[in-house]
């Protein structure tokens, strides 16, 4: 099925530049010599992208989960070589520099002065100085692509280096919530099995002198979610890679500390600039992501960190660059960053988003599980400059793809052997202004065919939601200045939350169930959207997924000046808008996985074969491990259309092989004898394909092709 990406045109489609935050003012012309960091969107072929991305992912079809390379995903769908080749070439003879295409094939970098970047793009920029005494040049008129250009790039973004407000940054308790703590039913979880040596871990910390209310500690929130169950089995993300996109930086011994205290492992935890010179300022956003993605899988091959800053064209690059780093294809990546999609829209157009839709859809095709955050403030997802919600609903980018795999929030009540007993939708707006899970109906994607039933006519986030409420929150430690310590809370314990650390729980969870399937021989995860929501619809849902039945996510009761609800979003049974299908219990969903991705299989043909002589075409398939395996051919004989042939099904035990003859009728015989008189070309086209219980194809191998001849 061709696949419209169905963006609602909110920017121009000659270029896309964010323009300045209203409250800010100008502060007179950009320097000339400023340095830009620039993005451009290639024409690329989007359609058929997106067409594909949709046959590898969606169960049934004869592609599903065969993936494919992102080196021949570049050449097939991304920009032609000419396309790169004058594009490369005009940005580099016009004074550009470090301008390359990306391995995607979608987009071009460059950069250039802010003097040299008015003059190619027509354009004025000017200095702004914004609210919390931010700086930055953003355009002042209209931005235009040079007329070499036209055809072969969509848009620019980078112009702006405005800092794109709303990103998620961990969310504390400020004081006075802590004042109205103790009345909320989450401030006396349990505390069975806390490790020796933790006590401050469990304390968490104090303000101001009054005590804080404790974090969940890992075996709290891994056994309420089945992953202690695979830790048990020795399943701790051994042989898988995870990546993180993150703004801020982290100090590994903060991870160490934290690893030691619970007695977890610790990764090899990689760093890569985007965008960046140096590696960033240790922050608790990165913090609380590596410290939660390692409670959940502490025995990951490695951790990859891609820091970026907040500028428009980073995050885009950043939310590509795991793609871009040969030999270290994570199997999952992990973004606690985003946007409201008004604010994307307005940083980097139409033409930005397009183009990084499909880079998400090459991960997808390639097997790669993306998860995002659906934001921290609710079914109003953007915030003013203020730091306040703006009160209109809106919800959060990537989290809003169709390729993304959007993860809200909850709290829980748990017994005295860590299991829920129940849970609702994060919202603690009534005592902090914007404290909630994000979650609603996107205003650029419509429903995405996996959504069909539960959703009405526009996609809908999140998919699943995972512990964030911030009473308790999540125990994690944290020595960055200012961002964590300081000379009112020095304790470097803390309790934080945030859709952005159940994104990265998640993930570590999704880490261990492809750990689970390598094992068994079968395929990885990949885009989980499908299988969730086909799970969902199924009698196994009680199983795998905690459905949430109560709260919303709906804050404008309690934003100043409006005291009136926004109209979203209510929890109820089975998905919804405030919780998608509920948190998700991860030994149940590796089950259940195990039972549904298909075996690895391996297709092979012998070269010298003679189907006319022997009325067959011969193909052998290779299982590793137990299947109900078959062949197929498609054979194309001239112009004059295509017929196929099959084998029969045959079973195997266990891992093995097993050569098929794929028997060729009289009649197909008499049709490609025919065609060989008239000299046309005879190509037959195989295929291995696994077989269901009920007879449908589960898994079908790229198709390897041969000439028929006389």
């Amino acid at each position: 099925m061709v696949v419209c990406l169905c963006v609602v045109a909110l920017a121009p489609a000659s270029a896309a530049a964010a323009g300045p935050d209203a409250h800010a003012t100008q502060a007179g012309a950009a320097p000339a010599s400023q340095r830009l960091e620039l993005v451009l969107p290639l024409a690329a072929d989007d359609g058929g992208l997106a067409a594909l991305a949709t046959a590898v992912t969606t169960p049934g079809s004869p592609q599903y989960e065969h993936y494919r390379s992102l080196g021949s995903l570049s050449r097939t769908f991304g920009a032609s070589a000419a396309t790169r080749s004058r594009v490369v070439s005009y940005l580099r003879r016009a004074g550009a520099t470090g301008v390359k295409v990306d391995a995607t094939g979608l987009f071009a970098d460059a950069t250039m002065s802010a003097g040299l970047a008015q003059r190619l793009f027509a354009t004025r920029l000017t200095r702004f100085h914004g609210a919390r005494s931010t700086r930055f040049v953003a355009p002042t008129t209209g931005v235009h692509v040079p007329g070499a250009l036209r055809g072969l790039v969509t848009g620019v973004v980078g112009l702006s280096t405005q800092p794109l407000a709303g990103t998620p940054t961990p969310v504390r308790a400020n004081s006075r919530f802590r004042a109205h703590a103790a009345s909320q039913p989450a401030s006396a979880l349990p505390r069975s099995g806390t490790p020796a040596g933790c006590a401050a871990g469990a304390a968490a910390g104090e303000v101001d002198g009054s005590p804080a209310t404790a974090g969940f500690t890992p075996n709290q929130y891994l056994t309420a979610y089945g992953i202690q169950q695979l830790h048990d089995a020795g399943m701790q993300g051994q042989g898988v890679r995870v990546a993180l996109i993150e703004i801020d930086g982290y100090k590994y011994s903060d991870l160490q500390t934290f690893a030691q205290c619970f007695g977890l492992g610790v990764p090899a935890v990689e760093g890569f600039g985007v965008g960046v010179r140096h590696p960033l300022a240790p922050g608790g956003e990165s913090t609380l992501d590596l410290e939660a993605l390692d409670a959940a899988a502490p025995q990951l091959k490695g951790i990859d960190v891609y820091e970026s800053s907040a500028r428009a064209s980073n995050t885009l690059r950043a939310l590509t660059a795991p793609l871009q780093n040969p030999h270290r294809r994570p199997q999952v990546i992990s973004a606690s960053l985003g946007l409201c999609e008004p604010a994307v829209a307005g940083a980097i157009g139409t033409r930005g988003i397009r183009a990084t839709e499909g880079a998400l859809q090459m991960a997808a095709i390639t097997g790669i599980t993306v998860l995002a955050s659906s934001g921290d403030q609710g079914s109003a997802d953007c915030t003013a400059s203020s730091g306040l919600p703006v009160p209109r609903l809106a919800v959060n980018y990537p989290a809003s793809s169709w390729w993304v795999t959007g993860v809200g929030g909850t709290n829980l009540l748990l017994n005295a052997s860590n299991q829920i007993t129940s849970q609702i939708v994060w919202n603690d707006t009534n005592l902090q202004p914007g404290a909630a899970a994000g979650g609603g109906s996107s205003l650029l994607f419509r429903r995405p065919p996996y959504q069909k039933g539960v959703a009405t006519r526009s996609r809908a986030v999140p998919d699943v939601s995972m512990l964030a409420d911030i009473v308790p929150g999540y125990a994690v430690y944290c020595t960055a200045a200012h961002d964590c310590v300081s000379s009112r809370n020095p304790n470097p314990w803390q309790a934080v939350g945030g859709t952005s650390a159940a994104t990265p729980l998640l993930a570590g969870g999704f880490a261990i169930v492809d750990q689970a399937l390598e094992a068994a021989h079968r395929q990885d995860l990949g885009f989980v959207n499908p299988l969730l929501y086909e799970l969902g619809r199924s009698s196994l849902a009680g199983a795998v997924f905690s459905d949430v039945l109560n709260y919303s996510n709906d804050i404008g009761p309690y934003l100043p000046n409006r005291g009136r609800p926004l109209g979203c979003c209510q929890a109820g049974s089975g998905f919804d808008r405030a919780s998608g299908w509920g948190s998700v219990n991860l030994a149940a969903f590796a089950r259940t996985a195990l039972a549904f991705e298909p075996v690895q299989i391996h297709l092979s043909v012998p070269g010298k074969q003679h189907p006319l002589k022997n009325h067959a075409v011969l193909a052998t398939v290779t299982c590793a491990g137990p299947c109900r395996v078959a062949s197929s051919a498609v054979i194309r004989v001239g112009h004059a259309g295509r017929f196929e042939a099959d084998s029969p099904i045959r079973s195997l035990p266990a891992a093995g092989s097993k050569t098929f003859a794929i028997r060729l009728s009289h009649k197909a015989l008499d049709r490609i004898r025919s065609g060989l008189r008239h000299h046309s070309k005879v190509v037959a086209t195989v295929y291995g394909i696994t077989i269901t219980g009920r007879r449908t194809v589960a898994f079908r191998t790229g198709g390897i092709r041969m000439r028929i001849k006389r």
